[in-house]
């Protein structure tokens, strides 16, 4: 077990996403017979090939080289290893994926009462984010509502790229639908597909399309603060999950530049957006692109906040070795924050038991 780690919050474990196998004593009649009908698969990943190297660490990756991450090996190599306290488990099926909206909510709906199910009635140390069909945010925001009942949902998971920017008035009813449960929205990193995964156009390679989500997130981050969001939302949280943050200083100083020439464009941005950052954001610790103590010391100062940092694995993804999942270098209190208070704080269903 993990000293560093003991009694941490991990909020960002993956559970291998469920084969349609998996799903269907969860759908519906209409949709398992469409199923057999059509020879439909569940849908694939938002994120991670299920080979690629970076998917699974390789001392997580089972030698017939399944996904690792089935109910056993992250009881035993992600809550056990790490000593952690509590996990929450944002599952990537790729519901956005998608085009049918209706075919989305039923393999939406199957997912989180197989997640209910499966997991979450098996391991007490584990809740859950809700799969919502973004294509439709009103199907999306009765999702929520039908999964809020149950208490170990702790969050709304959407992905860091879809059709539109997350902060388009499209988008709100999820967010008026989350703020009904005080559930925080989570933007994990994946994609939609809809639209190229960079600035510039589709890429060659697996390397640049990963590398590439951090920019999703800087943009998406734009979106929510310029459109007014939190403004309409007072009481909603966000988190970037697998986000990276070390790009988080430069961007907000950024913005904040050309806020103050422009803030005639977004009168309902009345804060400097560093201020509403602090106020509504989060982020997950893993990915850490800081390359050694010192300078994530720096970033973690420059943020101007000890409560933006939540501790996460990202179990069975490849981000570091060994038990290394907490930096050297981190004050104790700061550490406290990330491992246990941010997270608290951040999701006021944590510390409550039972669904």
């Amino acid at each position: 077990m993990n000293g560093a780690t003991q009694g941490g919050i991990d909020c960002d474990l993956h559970p291998a996403a469920p084969t349609v196998t998996d799903l269907l004593p969860y759908l519906e009649p209409l949709w398992r017979d469409m199923i057999a009908r059509r020879g439909i698969d569940a849908p694939a990943s938002i994120a991670y090939p299920a080979a690629a190297p970076i998917s699974v660490r390789p001392d997580w990756r089972p030698a017939d080289k399944s996904a690792a991450a089935t109910f056993p090996r992250l009881r035993a190599e992600a809550l056990d290893a790490f000593g952690t306290r509590l996990g929450i488990c944002n599952c990537l099926i790729g519901v956005p994926l998608l085009f049918g909206e209706d075919m989305a909510a039923a393999f939406a709906r199957a997912t989180n009462d197989w997640i209910a199910r499966e997991w979450l009635d098996r391991e007490p140390r584990l809740r859950a984010s809700i799969v919502v069909p973004v294509q439709n945010p009103g199907l999306a925001a009765a999702e929520i509502d039908r999964c809020a009942a149950d208490r170990r949902f702790v969050q709304v998971l959407l992905p860091a790229n879809g059709e539109l920017p997350l902060g388009r008035r499209a988008h709100w009813p999820i967010y008026e639908a989350a703020v009904r449960h005080g559930l925080p929205v989570g933007i994990h990193a994946g994609s939609a597909y809809r639209h190229p995964v960079t600035n510039v156009g589709w890429p060659s390679y697996y390397a640049e399309d990963y590398a590439s989500h951090a920019t999703s997130f800087q943009s998406q981050l734009l979106s929510l603060v310029a459109e007014g969001v939190f403004a309409k939302f007072p009481s909603l949280c966000v988190v970037l999950i697998e986000s990276g943050f070390t790009w988080l200083p430069a961007f907000v100083w950024r913005l904040e530049k050309f806020w103050r020439g422009l803030r005639m464009e977004v009168p309902w941005v009345s804060r400097p957006p560093g201020e509403i950052v602090r106020e509504h954001v989060r982020l997950t610790l893993q990915p850490i692109d800081a390359p050694d103590p010192a300078t994530l010391a720096r970033v973690v100062e420059q943020l101007g906040s000890d409560r933006l940092l939540l501790f996460s694995t990202d179990y069975p993804h490849w981000q570091f070795e060994g038990a290394a999942a907490l930096p050297e270098g981190l004050a104790p209190g700061l550490a406290r924050r990330i491992l246990v208070d941010n997270a608290i704080e951040t999701y006021p269903r944590l510390m409550e038991d039972g669904p």
